[in-house]
């Protein structure tokens, strides 16, 4: 099987979990739709490319590990909507020189309170392929994207800027759960040291061990219907441990 390699690393990352209020949360891996819409944004598509995105989503399959866990951190956020510069109908995101408005909603309240957890100093490890693997999008497309994208990318929010390139490699393995168990990336296990604590890791059905006293099958619901903006559906995904491989088992492809 081929599959790429991707590297999420940030001072400050978020793997999206539920909001209820003004509370957010965040999950120890990322989602479907946070990859997807990563992906999407490297390729210079926008939300407006509903059915690319639906495509992408449904083809992706991809398995996870935590080789650095980090610290999480919550950021408590203050903004007075009432400010005549909240007006979203005149100020908002400017992508490619073009003001992107969001509407004018209701700017009469005084202060919005939210609390928004990140992940500070982690690494996260992705194993990525297709399914069909044929059809546009392919492999190539999303390495070359990742190598030259189209827009800046993030980590999960758009101040979770990336501290190393994303694409970290291209490589086969029977599945995405022996791409993690293999993969290095050579910085961080320098050469000749040998480290053997597992990680934290998440694979789909049929893509590493099955249910046992040591992987718990969970129920996600982190896919998007991407017209309506919304998440829904179900999928099913293991998550136990990986072994931390040597430096020189590596069979990855350097950036």
């Amino acid at each position: 099987m081929e599959m790429i390699i991707l590297r999420l690393e940030a001072p400050l990352l978020a793997f999206g979990g539920p909001i209820v209020d003004q509370h957010g949360a965040i999950r120890p891996f990322p989602s479907a739709s946070m990859l997807t819409g990563l992906l999407g944004n490297a390729l210079g598509w926008n939300h407006a490319d509903i059915d690319k995105l639906e495509q992408l989503q449904g083809r992706l399959r991809f398995a996870a590990r935590l080789d650095r866990e980090g610290e999480e951190v919550k950021d408590y956020q203050t903004v007075d909507l009432g400010q005549p510069f909240m007006d979203m109908a005149k100020y908002g995101w400017t992508t490619r020189g073009l003001v992107e408005e969001r509407g004018k909603g209701d700017a009469t309240s005084s202060t919005h309170i939210r609390f928004r957890p990140y992940r500070a100093d982690a690494l996260c490890t992705v194993a990525l392929t297709l399914e069909p693997a044929d059809l546009s999008p392919t492999l190539a497309d999303l390495e070359r994207a990742l190598r030259e994208p189209a827009r800046p990318l993030f980590i999960g929010r758009k101040n979770c800027l990336p501290s190393m390139p994303i694409f970290a490699g291209r490589m086969e393995a029977p599945t995405l759960y022996d791409a993690l168990a293999t993969f290095v990336h050579k910085e961080v296990i320098p050469s000749g040291l040998v480290v053997t604590e597992p990680m934290r890791a998440c694979w789909p059905p049929g893509q590493g061990p099955e249910k046992s006293d040591k992987n718990r099958l969970e129920p996600l619901t982190d896919q998007r219907d991407w017209a309506n903006q919304i998440h829904c559906g179900q999928r099913m995904v293991l998550v136990g441990m990986v072994p931390r491989a040597q430096e020189s088992s590596s069979p990855g492809v350097p950036p």
